[in-house]
């Protein structure tokens, strides 16, 4: 695909303009971004919890010669030693693949029941205490050399970011906003990027022009799972990953898997699930990269390594220290 608008063959078209089907009507118009490499798309392993399923992954993606550009995790740094995080960010650290890992208290785990009676409730974090346990597992992480943080509250973001501005996290430390609480407006979209997001994951049944819609107005990478866990959706979009290229980039390609267990918290009780899963997760990124390949929508990937987001727009850092006292 050579610029904003250049198409990649749209799959069976060919075989209905043959038999006398009107054309295609138009789509949503293409994306004029991309990454600082120049790359338009980038890959992520999501779900892979703990380093029994990451060197699963890493042996399978070997295999089937799948690249990876971003490891993710769900369960939360709070789920792992710290002999398990070094071990993982060593092992990404030598094939140049970002670790991410999630951080730890969320409603959905605290005793209070308001998050069972409001789901969208669930991945944030409620009160001033989970809100310092997650600045907590984030300084937890970063002190252990995990690159990528993934966040599912916008108070954890906007606080993580200040940190960020202030020098009191590494200025190369990049946060993940979670599919649990993507937004699905341009307006909401621009709201994380300001507040301190450096990819942003928005849920799976978002149309083409929706997509190009949040698009025009924000530079953050996005985040989307091609194949969306039950939990999310279910939605399977592997004929859609070249358009989803040409409307979202610069994004990233996530491989999950519909029809799985659900597996948060992981622990030895789940291990062989996860790895099981985690292995068809990468299968099931073969089968992406061979659905592009097959449109002639398999260029433009970014090197391998890449994970610099680029410029983005933020909220006026200027006061990132200053406390948050009441006038």
């Amino acid at each position: 695909m050579d610029g904003p608008d250049a198409r990649p063959r749209l799959p069976g078209e060919h075989a209905l303009g043959e038999l006398g089907f009107p054309p295609r009507p138009e789509t949503a118009p293409g994306s004029a971004r991309a990454f600082p490499d120049g790359g338009t798309w980038r890959t992520e392993l999501p779900s892979c919890e703990g380093p029994a399923v990451l060197a699963a992954v890493l042996e399978e993606s070997e295999r089937l010669d799948v690249p990876l550009h971003r490891i993710s995790q769900g369960s939360g740094v709070w789920m792992l030693t710290d002999a398990e995080i070094s071990e993982m960010v060593a092992a990404c650290r030598e094939r140049d693949i970002e670790l991410c890992l999630f951080l730890g208290p969320r409603g959905s785990w605290e005793p209070g029941g308001g998050s069972r009676t409001y789901p969208t409730a669930g991945p944030r974090a409620r009160g001033r205490d989970q809100l310092a346990q997650c600045v907590e597992e984030a300084e937890r992480a970063v002190a252990l050399g995990v690159p990528s943080l993934l966040v599912a509250d916008e108070g954890v973001l906007w606080t993580l970011h200040r940190m960020r501005a202030a020098g009191r996290l590494p200025a190369d430390v990049t946060f993940k906003v979670s599919a649990l609480v993507g937004p699905v407006n341009p307006a909401s979209y621009q709201v994380w990027e300001h507040l301190g997001a450096d990819s942003v994951n928005v849920p799976s049944d978002l149309t083409l022009a929706q997509i190009a819609e949040i698009r025009a107005v924000s530079a953050a990478p996005m985040d989307f799972y091609v194949e969306a866990p039950d939990d999310l959706g279910g939605f399977v979009r592997l004929y859609d990953a070249a358009e989803l290229i040409r409307c979202g980039a610069p994004i990233y390609l996530k491989f999950g898997l519909r029809n799985a267990a659900p597996i948060y918290p992981v622990g030895r009780h789940l291990r062989q699930l996860a790895v099981d899963s985690g292995r068809e997760r990468v299968r099931r990124g073969r089968l992406v990269l061979d659905t592009l390949a097959r449109l002639g929508a398999d260029g433009g990937m970014s090197p391998p390594g890449s994970r610099d987001p680029g410029p983005l727009e933020r909220f006026p850092a200027a006061g990132a220290a200053a406390p948050l006292t009441a006038p």
